[in-house]
């Protein structure tokens, strides 16, 4: 059987980087949407799950955990339920094993205008307070390699946090740009794939908005592991009572009453939706449960023992995980993102002159 058999079915691409103690909110804004997703149209749609460890050097790390990370953000992907070492339907590999992402980034980066990249919020907001010496180039130009990471497949639907909604944008552009040039380089031979814009992102995704867990100290700023106040933080490797400490100092407000309100009362809105993810309910059936309720304890006992809950199951998981099938499982995925990956950058060095056409 071919590599590239079904390729005229929709494909759904996601990645998390290879950064080490990954928080809830990585699991529940990236992990647990895609499993849903792989579960809901398994037998429609083509799933590509990667990791982009290339992207890990935008900003400072540990380069000698880089690799270990990487593979162990392959066991976060199992362990949280994304992906079964013994199905097909789920391609998994890890970014800097598939050369053509940096050789397509390169083109890419040549039909794209300094001007876009500069308007970037995450390049700002990154790059805000170093001096000019020390911003490195690689942070600037991230937006496009992240769309040749989503273009090499013909990626219709990314799913994203809203911190990447430019990034989708950009994408889009530089691929209409390059297919209203070179007369439709970037699709499957069917129609043409650049990503669906953000409201058909979100409405695939099965969402009216996009996810952006808070941190329980600051509900105003989104959970991050590089947070200087680690107790806003819930990492997958805390234990549930760690977790649950966090969890009960969480900050809420002085209304004294429940309301899902995320300009007013955002930490309490924070917490309602993290138990509607986590329980797998409507938001609507959550808000209706709690709203009018007064005890800001009692919400956040619940919203402990679930996280509790999904932490012991899930780090439990992670223990069993096969590392010798998970390898496997990685190769084959490579070896496929290859195949795939290869075609269609034959098809853009054609079209720019690099290669006979």
């Amino acid at each position: 059987m071919s590599q590239l058999q079904n390729s005229h079915r929709p494909r759904v691409l996601t990645g998390l980087r290879s950064n080490s103690n990954l928080t809830i909110a990585n699991y529940l804004g990236a992990i647990l949407p895609m499993s849903r997703l792989a579960k809901k149209y398994g037998q429609t749609h083509d799933f590509f799950m990667f990791v982009p460890d290339l992207h890990s050097f935008t900003t400072q790390i540990n380069h000698d955990e880089l690799y270990q990370n990487t593979i162990q953000n392959v066991k976060i992907y199992v362990a949280a339920g994304a992906i079964d070492l013994s199905s097909s339907n789920v391609t998994i590999y890890r970014q800097s094993f598939v050369s053509q992402h940096a050789e397509l980034a390169w083109i890419l980066d040549c039909f794209t205008h300094m001007g876009e990249l500069g308007r970037m919020t995450q390049y700002k907001d990154k790059s805000s307070g170093q001096q000019n010496e020390s911003v490195t180039v690689g942070l600037f130009n991230y937006p496009v390699l992240m769309a040749a990471d989503i273009l090499l497949y013909n990626a219709q639907y990314v799913p994203l946090g809203d911190d990447q909604k430019q990034h989708l944008e950009i994408t889009r552009d530089i691929g209409l740009r390059i297919n209203e040039r070179f007369k439709d380089v970037f699709a499957n031979g069917v129609f043409t794939t650049v990503p669906e814009p953000w409201k058909q992102q979100l409405e695939f995704s099965g969402l009216s908005k996009a996810l952006r867990i808070r941190s329980l100290r600051n509900p105003t700023k989104k959970m991050s592991k590089s947070d200087t106040d680690e107790s806003g933080v819930i990492l997958l490797s805390d234990t549930p009572k760690i977790a649950a400490k966090k969890v009960m100092s969480a900050t809420t407000d002085s209304l004294g009453q429940i309301k899902f309100d995320r300009v007013n009362q955002p930490g309490v809105a924070n917490l309602l939706e993290i138990l509607a993810l986590l329980q797998d309910r409507p938001q609507e059936a959550i808000n209706c449960e709690w709203e009018g309720k007064t005890s800001y304890g009692d919400l956040k006992k619940a919203v402990a023992n679930e996280i509790g809950s999904f932490l012991s199951k899930f780090q439990n998981g992670l223990e069993q995980i096969d590392e010798q099938k998970l390898m496997q499982k990685l190769q084959h995925g490579e070896e496929r993102a290859r195949e795939i990956a290869g075609a269609q950058l034959l098809r853009v060095q054609q079209a720019v002159g690099l290669r006979q056409r």
